[in-house]
């Protein structure tokens, strides 16, 4: 479990609280927090287990907190801060940009003190970007695998939803796939089609370009080193490597993504 202590309980209960006050979480009601969870984590914050401290969406979350672990923690604060942020943009609630920056701060120090105590890989950039039963059992298996601390298990799925990600972004701009087109194919032609639309820095498209080569090896790894078949796999040390720097490449990808509708 994360063991967050009472001062970090507080941070996110008042983070949480805007704008509707103490005891809320955000702009929740009780349908649409259950939708969120059920949707974005696979989690049924309606369950028993977690209204033994209160049934308020405040206390329910909290006790939640309490009794997931560390990479589960992680995952649900990052979400409900990103929604936190977009619900500030979105309803223009003129907030006091002092206070803002010290409510972040503090909130975002909770997560990076609850990822520090985890032995587990961050894998934040790992997410539901579509309506698609398939990729929730993806990500839902890929998760599950790093909660209980296998990374070496989750290569395999890993790669699969890279190539679904990187071809759901080509289809919205309307580039079609191959059925058999490699996964780093697939980048490159993303990476082209990102240089098209926007000027990057010389540092971004070299990263952008070491990035194509990165998954080109994960899909040697895939092959022949994941229980994708009959293989020896992967080492934990280095499976945890794996799962990292592609999350680090799926994180910049989401960011630059978003990036594309704030101008």
């Amino acid at each position: 479990m994360a063991k967050l202590t009472r001062a970090q309980v507080k941070v996110i209960e008042q983070a949480m609280a805007f704008p509707r006050g103490f005891g809320y979480v955000l702009d929740f009601s009780d349908s649409t927090i259950s939708e969120f969870f059920a949707d974005e984590f696979g989690i049924d914050i309606d369950d028993h287990i977690y209204a033994e401290n209160g049934t308020s969406k405040r206390s329910r979350l909290t006790t939640l907190l309490a009794l997931a672990d560390e990479h589960t923690v992680t995952r649900v604060l990052r979400a409900l801060w990103e929604r936190r942020e977009g619900l500030i943009v979105r309803i223009d609630a003129g907030v006091n940009q002092a206070a803002e920056e010290q409510i972040k701060k503090e909130f975002l120090d909770v997560i990076a003190k609850v990822e520090a105590g985890s032995s587990i890989p961050k894998a934040d950039g790992i997410d539901r970007f579509d309506r698609d039963l398939t990729l929730d059992e993806l990500v839902a298996d890929i998760h599950r695998n790093l909660a209980a601390n296998k990374p070496e298990v989750a290569v395999d799925h890993l790669h699969t939803y890279c190539v679904k990600k990187i071809s759901h972004l080509l289809r919205i701009r309307g580039i079609e796939c191959t059925q058999d087109e490699p996964l780093h194919s697939r980048f490159g032609r993303y990476r082209k089609a990102l240089i098209a639309e926007q000027s990057v820095h010389e540092f971004t498209d070299r990263a952008l370009k070491s990035s194509i080569s990165l998954l080109e090896s994960l899909t040697d790894i895939r092959n022949n080193c994941s229980l994708a078949h009959d293989n020896p796999i992967l080492g934990r040390a280095e499976a945890r490597l794996v799962i990292e720097s592609v999350n680090a490449i799926l994180v910049f990808v989401r960011a630059i993504e978003a990036g594309r509708y704030s101008e």
